[in-house]
């Protein structure tokens, strides 16, 4: 199901200032769902308070509370989107919800972090190259190399392969784009192969960083879907992960030391950062006298 509905804010502001791993202060999110079908999803989990993660929600009035706020805010900072839906799932297409955001950031100088699946993101390129002169930087979550196995976990996203493509166009273009190498699935996605190959095509289409965490995790809502979902594609796998983690929220993979190890070994030979550069405001805060 797709429907309007009208929020009464768009941008939320981070408690702790700065995301230490994306460097966001401020998250947009344009929409309320998902199209993309994501088996492991966080955003499903009750703690959200979101009944049917499947139905997408468009915020009709978003792009007027974007730029109420953008002009309101005092203090420049990263905005974020991807946290609890993706800014190019299908209905953006018809929408343009997200290019009319990227406009707006462009006006006001905000620097802006894309987290996405959806290879759509290369059709605002111009608006990127836009908003790089500031700091612009795209992340794409890849989680298996193989279009097959990604299909199984991910099924209305683009295949692995379009997303690698669409970082080569992206960075061919001067824009700064990498990988999100998690959630990484125990018993699915956790093999050598598969972040070695992960890594190797990374380095081939130009991505300049992959931020990764080797493992998921599992809460009530999410757990429950995710369990649900492996049962029909990968039977007899639920009760591997109900003996090993029970009701853990946190489940990092078996081989989760190995594969750190491996995975910052091959990104050194491949002169990939495992961490992102962050904006940086070129204006000094102004120290008080009374400080």
């Amino acid at each position: 199901m797709i429907k309007n509905i009208k929020a009464k804010t768009l941008l939320s502001s981070k408690k702790e200032g700065i995301d230490d791993y994306f460097g966001i202060r401020y998250t947009m999110n344009l929409y309320r769902g998902c199209q993309f079908g994501c088996i492991y999803c966080d955003s499903r989990s009750a703690c959200y308070g979101i009944e049917n993660f499947s139905d997408v929600l468009i915020k009709e009035n978003a792009l007027e509370l974007l730029e109420k706020e953008l002009r309101s805010k005092r203090k420049k900072g990263t905005i974020g989107t991807g946290s609890m839906n993706d800014p190019y799932m299908p209905v953006e297409k018809k929408t343009e919800l997200t290019r009319g955001a990227l406009k707006l950031i462009k006006k006001y100088r905000f620097p802006l972090h894309v987290i996405t699946k959806g290879s759509l993101v290369v059709r605002d390129t111009d608006l990127l190259k836009e908003i790089s002169k500031v700091y612009a930087a795209v992340s794409f979550t890849i989680t298996a190399s193989d279009d097959k196995l990604a299909k199984q976990i991910e099924p209305h996203a683009p295949s692995s392969s379009k997303r690698f493509e669409a970082i080569k166009k992206l960075s061919g273009e001067g824009i700064y784009t990498g990988i999100v190498l998690t959630p990484i699935l125990p018993f699915i996605t956790d093999t050598k192969e598969n972040i070695e190959e992960i890594v190797v095509k990374a380095k081939e289409a130009g991505a300049g960083y992959i931020l990764c965490w080797f493992g998921m995790t599992i809460r009530e809502g999410q757990r429950e879907y995710f369990y649900n979902e492996l049962d029909k594609r990968f039977p007899g796998l639920k009760e591997k992960y109900i003996k090993r983690y029970r009701c853990n929220y946190s489940c990092p993979v078996p081989l989760h030391d190995e594969l750190y190890k491996m995975f910052n070994n091959l990104c050194r030979k491949g002169n990939i950062e495992t961490r992102m550069k962050f904006y940086k405001d070129s204006k000094p805060e102004q120290i008080s006298l009374f400080n």
